[in-house]
């Protein structure tokens, strides 16, 4: 089992990220849309973000276009909707594929780690927008959250780890 940090991913610049630079750390994890009924999330997912960073936590978030077509824009028109509409200051990656044969390998691996519903083969690709990821501060994945689960659902779990 490979720890998340171990990762290389493209920040939202196109420039290479080091995922070791959140060794240490509880994460979150998500893969995020600008135009989905679960967008309003991004409200929770940042108040968890200010809530804990001083305590070693940190979201992740990384934009996918892959279900429905929610999360259509460039990197520059992803940071400005994130910023304007939802004040975020977590980290927001480049747009990725989480699915299929060009998932980013981040992915592969929290799929691997956190097999989707019972596990069954074929059953552990993410579903839709906005499926979270908790990391441990070894890296490796403690639970997967479906999308309806709302970020303030996941605190106690945070609070556990941190």
């Amino acid at each position: 089992m490979t720890a998340i940090t171990d990762f290389h991913v493209k920040g939202a610049n196109g420039g290479d990220v080091d995922l070791s630079e959140f060794a240490d750390k509880v994460l979150l994890v998500v893969n995020v849309a600008s135009k989905c009924g679960f967008t309003p999330q991004y409200e929770g997912l940042e108040a968890l973000h200010r809530q804990y960073a001083d305590r070693g936590f940190e979201v992740l978030g990384f934009p996918c276009n892959q279900f429905g077509a929610q999360e259509p824009g460039n990197a520059e028109e992803i940071a400005n909707f994130c910023s304007l509409t939802y004040d975020v200051t977590f980290p927001v990656f480049a747009k990725i594929d989480v699915n299929g044969s060009n998932a980013d390998p981040l992915y592969n691996e929290l799929k691997k780690q956190a097999p989707g519903m019972l596990g069954f083969v074929g059953m552990d690709g993410i579903k839709w927008n906005f499926t979270k990821f908790l990391i441990g501060r070894d890296g490796k994945v403690v639970e997967r959250y479906a999308p309806t689960t709302k970020p303030e659902d996941i605190a106690a779990d945070i609070e556990k780890l941190l």
